[in-house]
């Protein structure tokens, strides 16, 4: 294909300068959508990926419909990505009002932007999310816990286990976050329903790297270890580590956005992930590995319930699919271990010593997506498959924190 002109909102998030770069390297115009900062400084992103230069910046907001119109007369995009948000879980419990002005009301004003200056000649991706899909029931047991603690479940559960999450999965948002997502994938639909834009849904599973947000949980982590290893910490604080995630490394989901743009079909919702869950637990066990730190065993810190070889490679066969995880991973999913609130943390006995991993309740969400398993089937027929391993997520991130210069970030 000749040179195509791409838009693209929240270009100073952690997506868009990836995205950004993949159509800059292959000769085309790219745009991005951003806000005015007082002291004119560029996003970090695109400064250390050397591309600050060749993104063509349109000044704006997607909370303001004007400058939106003005954004697509500019850019005359084939292909817009719709990534602004704000896209932090934890902080849209704190201040939903912030979200859903950002999120909802921006992406209709990203929606009717493109009814009236572009039409069903460009091409639409909105960014979804796994967090759409909310609460997934494993078991009965597991129903019963989420139920006795935050309500009854709707829409109910009809069958267990309800993984691996396909597209037609119920959509449970248990977050502001969530609901607004949920909100603007089902606008993007109807605006392809009923004025024949050429929208697609991507309901991107979580995914990480080098310069994911630091408050983000993978780079949260990273961070914390790095400088444990430096000796200027003396533990590490999280939040839920039973919590498992389907993390995708960052150029495996650039690579989904950019087939979506190409063969998604309009209207459509596809899954981006990896098809493997991991625990919190899990990651944070590797980064220590990752960081020379060989783990022998944990050790809660209340409790004193102990666990030898955590680390160790597991082959998982559950819920229909098979990849490989930690022995921590397997026993959380099989209920044979488990942590709470009330353990304070576990020490990790490891070859340079032991260290706490503490516990922290102001890092817990008032409800929290118990485990996230993708079913890539519908992307995989476009062409699509992940490369990258959870490893190499975890060495990317703890590179990145090992650079002097991203320490304070």
């Amino acid at each position: 294909m000749g040179k195509r002109r791409v838009l693209i909102t929240g270009i100073s998030g952690f997506v868009g300068p990836h995205l950004a770069k993949s159509y800059l390297d292959r000769g085309d115009e790219v745009y991005g959508l951003v806000r005015r900062r007082a002291d004119g400084d560029v996003n970090r992103g695109l400064q250390e990926l050397g591309i600050q230069n060749e993104v063509k910046k349109i000044e704006g907001n997607v909370e303001d419909l004007t400058s939106l119109l003005m954004a697509f007369d500019t850019a005359q995009p084939d292909f817009v990505f719709h990534l602004a948000a704000q896209s932090f879980v934890h902080r849209s419990f704190i201040n939903p009002l912030e979200v859903v002005n950002s999120n909802a009301v921006g992406t209709a004003n990203v929606l009717e932007s493109m009814r009236l200056k572009a039409g069903n000649s460009t091409k639409l991706v909105f960014a979804g999310s796994s967090e759409e899909y909310g609460f997934v029931a494993t078991s009965r047991k597991q129903v019963e816990r989420f139920e006795k603690s935050s309500g009854k479940i709707f829409p109910p559960v009809v069958r267990y286990p309800e993984l691996p999450i396909a597209e037609t999965n119920p959509l449970r948002p248990i977050s502001p976050y969530a609901v607004t997502k949920v909100f603007g994938e089902y606008l993007s639909i109807e605006y392809a329903q009923s004025y024949g834009l050429r929208n697609v849904v991507s309901r991107g599973f979580n995914h990480e790297g080098a310069r994911r947000g630091s408050y983000f949980v993978t780079a949260a982590v990273a961070r914390q270890i790095s400088s444990l290893k430096r000796g200027e910490t003396k533990n590490v604080s999280i939040g839920n580590v039973e919590a498992f995630r389907d993390w995708t490394h960052i150029d495996d989901m650039v690579k989904g956005y950019r087939l979506l743009a190409e063969k998604g079909e309009k209207g459509q919702a596809y899954n981006i992930g990896s098809e493997r869950t991991n625990s919190v637990a899990g990651y944070i066990l590797l980064c220590f590995e990752a960081a020379g730190m060989a783990v022998s065993g944990i050790e809660t810190l209340r409790n004193g319930r102990k666990l030898k070889d955590p680390t160790a490679e597991t082959r998982i066969s559950m819920f229909g699919k098979k990849w490989q995880g930690t022995e921590i991973d397997r026993l959380l999913l099989e209920e044979e271990f488990s942590f709470s609130l009330k353990d304070g943390g576990f020490r990790v006995a490891t070859d340079s010593g032991g260290y706490d991993v503490v516990f922290d309740s102001e890092r817990y969400r008032p409800t929290d997506v118990p485990i996230l398993l993708s079913d890539t089937a519908s992307i995989r027929k476009l062409g699509y498959s992940a490369s990258h391993s959870v490893m190499d997520i975890v060495r990317d991130q703890l590179n990145y924190y090992a650079d002097q210069q991203h320490r304070t970030r």
